[in-house]
């Protein structure tokens, strides 16, 4: 038995930084009708608020859904008509501005600095530093076909592994590369969710796009929590009603 359904956001629930389609918005409240919704993402709050909380009318059960950003190291809650942090492992300013530096350095040697983008391609998130190789506000076709095979953002990865020992760093999403402290990845991110929710593992199923070896999906399936791996946002709708069906039963 399932209690808690958990989704990668960007490729699995949603396209790059789009919102909830009406016809997820409408399988994700049928959903926390039957059970408990945890969504994890490298994305910071406002993103998950404008993708996801903002999606969903006041007659759903908020109160079911835990919104986990920057690959969990940040929980929200719908707590008394609103929605409030539970917890936040935030960076002090050391930290960011030597992860800034590496970024700096990392970016020179890559040679991908002088490159068109939408945006700015270094994001503070608090408790995550996140690059986005064409910028923040980059349109999906061009993220797309910016870096398809992960080269560039492996050379950028292994720049800064060199150069920020003691710090996790992560390729994200379509284009983006993720700073958190050691440890820190959807793995981590689930069980964090488990002692909050009081929910073991083996009672969630997770779904996301990427979960094969390198994928920052592929953490969560270390953990031993039962997965399913989705090509894209129309298969997760598809899986999405198969688990409403069975729950229903």
């Amino acid at each position: 038995m399932k209690w808690l359904i958990v989704f990668d956001l960007d490729g699995t629930l949603t396209e790059s930084k789009r919102p909830l389609s009406a016809e997820m918005a409408a399988l994700l409240i049928r959903l926390l009708a039957l059970a408990d919704v945890a969504v994890i993402s490298g994305g910071d709050w406002p993103q998950f608020y404008r993708q996801v909380a903002s999606r969903l009318p006041a007659d759903s059960a908020r109160d079911r859904l835990w919104l986990m950003p920057t690959t969990g190291t940040k929980l929200y809650r719908f707590i008394n008509g609103e929605w409030r942090t539970i917890y936040a492992e935030l960076f002090d300013e050391a930290e960011k501005a030597k992860i800034r530096a590496a970024f700096d350095h990392a970016l020179s040697i890559v040679r991908v600095a002088d490159e068109r983008a939408w945006g700015a391609r270094v994001e503070d998130r608090g408790s995550q530093i996140t690059f986005s190789g064409l910028g923040q506000n980059a349109p999906l076709l061009a993220k797309k076909s910016w870096d398809p095979d992960r080269a560039k953002r492996i050379a950028l990865q292994e720049t800064l592994r060199a150069a920020l020992p003691g710090l996790s760093v992560n390729l994200g999403g379509t284009t983006s590369i993720d700073v958190t402290r050691e440890g820190v990845d959807k793995g981590y991110g689930l069980k964090r969710l488990s002692e909050e929710s009081g929910v073991p593992l083996a009672g969630m199923l997770f779904l996301g796009d990427a979960i094969y070896p390198g994928g920052n999906d592929y953490p969560a399936a270390q953990t031993g929590v039962d997965v399913v791996k989705v090509r894209d946002v129309d298969e997760t709708a598809a899986v999405m009603s198969a688990i409403i069906a069975c729950l229903k039963r």
